[in-house]
């Protein structure tokens, strides 16, 4: 199990950016949250198996149809507690 923390940056807030991202992580099994922050990034915290983590950071960088992701900033989390679902945050 990996945990990562990601800042994503472009046109990613207004454009359905976060619901895409949630059913990326339950199609793909992966566990934490996402939030839009106020400087227009979206933030993401996600769970799973390396192999899981490489598709949804894939699907990230194509986004939904009006989203336009300029930039994925990936940070390891290697003391993380264990998720057990995904949810959209305010």
């Amino acid at each position: 199990m990996k945990t990562l923390h990601l800042f994503v940056e472009g046109i990613v807030q207004g454009v359905g950016f976060r619901f895409f991202v949630y059913r990326i992580a339950q199609q793909l099994g992966i566990c934490g949250w996402v939030r839009n922050l106020p400087d227009g990034r979206v933030e993401i915290l996600a769970q799973g198996k390396s192999t899981h983590l490489q598709e949804f950071l894939k699907e990230l960088r194509i986004g939904p149809r009006f989203a336009k992701v300029t930039n994925i900033e990936v940070q390891e989390e290697p003391d993380a507690p264990i998720l057990n679902s995904f949810e959209i945050t305010y």
